[in-house]
């Protein structure tokens, strides 16, 4: 697949990412959604999953690879945390130092390019009408929210 960068191609001067532009300023007839699953899950294998908002102390690409981004994270214990995400095709390391993003933290640790990822970042993706291009976004939340607070 193609990949845009909306990040950079919709960026200018103190948006924010769009982050707080109103939802009638953003042209969304171009997006094509995947269909909702038609399976469902139970509310108990749903409450195994721990998600929490974490702070972006660093990233940067992944040395020997073209998709992988490095963060260290701050997810309010105390202890640094690792976690690789396939996304530089969308975001340059140094713009995304600083935010407060989403993570699942409770997922198995998975070596990738001989580095310990220990979670996953939780995005938005959606292609674009009649194409195969794809765009993502990392969920960002606001920043007066704790590292570590747990989202339900």
């Amino acid at each position: 697949m193609k990949s845009l960068n909306p990040a950079k191609a919709s960026q200018s001067a103190g948006d924010n990412n769009g982050f707080f532009a109103p939802n009638a300023s953003i042209d969304f007839s171009n997006v094509k959604i995947e269909p909702l699953f038609e399976e469902t899950v139970d509310f108990d294998t749903f409450s195994k999953s721990d998600f929490r908002a974490v702070k972006v102390k660093a990233c940067q690409a992944v040395p020997k690879s073209k998709k992988l981004l490095q963060f260290t994270l701050d997810d309010g214990t105390g202890t640094d945390r690792t976690i690789l995400s396939g996304i530089h095709a969308f975001y340059e390391p140094e713009e995304l130092v600083g935010k407060t993003l989403v993570a699942i933290t409770n997922l198995p640790p998975r070596p990738m390019m001989g580095i310990e990822s220990c979670g996953m970042l939780l995005s938005a993706v959606n292609n674009l009408k009649d194409s195969e291009d794809e765009e993502l976004h990392l969920l960002m939340i606001d920043n007066h929210i704790p590292a570590g607070a747990k989202l339900y």
